[in-house]
């Protein structure tokens, strides 16, 4: 990596861990985050969060794809890097419906449940970014998504668990995440010195990471149980 490669991607980082600071707080303010960490946390609540949360979870592997199939020859890397993350997480939210169902709920109620107002805004934003040609701005997306999986996963599965006294197999999707996104990011710098420096990228790459917080916040706001 080039000094100047090194200058903008700390840059960039910088700004990114800005967005990433106002999403959490918006997060905790949120009311589900709220009964969660203040113990008027319910079964019922923990039901609709994996509900709500399943269909962005199916839908990360398909935008990472689409993504990918959008890059040019010229990042020929990056494409095979989403194509990874993508064949590593297309099963991820079937682990999620196995811990709803160890936590008492059906499976064809979190199946048939339709998106909720924030997941839809959610992911018509995901796959608009993920349609266009480069899109590389969604490292920003990725930023703020995995960042909150290997932050906040792990501390949140583990409230979970002792606020319902859930068996470990009714958290593991939290917990899951809360190890492996944290190896996802050590990735992502690698991925910036892929596209960096460039300062039109950098600036799409921080917009999509602020306007996907915003959703994915709006997201959690909507759930209720």
């Amino acid at each position: 990596m080039t000094p100047e490669t090194e200058t903008a991607v700390a840059d960039v980082l910088r700004k990114l861990t800005v967005v990433f600071t106002d999403f959490e707080q918006r997060l905790e303010a949120t009311p589900l985050i709220r009964k969660l960490t203040r113990g008027r946390f319910e079964l019922a609540d923990y039901h609709a969060f994996l509900i709500n949360l399943r269909q962005q979870v199916k839908d990360g592997a398909l935008w990472m794809s689409r993504a990918a199939s959008n890059i040019g020859e010229d990042h020929l890397e990056l494409r095979s890097t989403l194509m990874r993350h993508a064949v590593t997480e297309h099963r991820d939210f079937r682990l999620l419906e196995a811990d709803f169902v160890a936590a008492g709920g059906d499976l064809h109620d979190i199946r048939s449940a339709p998106k909720n107002i924030g997941s839809e805004a959610l992911s018509a934003w995901m796959f608009h970014q993920a349609s266009q040609p480069d899109p590389f701005g969604l490292l920003g997306a990725m930023f703020v998504i995995e960042g909150l999986g290997s932050i906040k996963a792990a501390p949140w599965g583990r409230l979970v668990k002792e606020r319902l006294n859930l068996p470990d197999e009714a958290v593991r999707f939290l917990l899951y995440h809360g190890e492996n996104d944290a190896e996802h990011m050590e990735e992502f710098r690698e991925m910036l010195a892929m596209v960096l420096p460039d300062e039109v990228i950098a600036e799409r790459i921080v917009t999509t990471a602020r306007v996907t917080a915003r959703l994915y916040a709006l997201q959690i706001e909507e759930v209720t149980a």
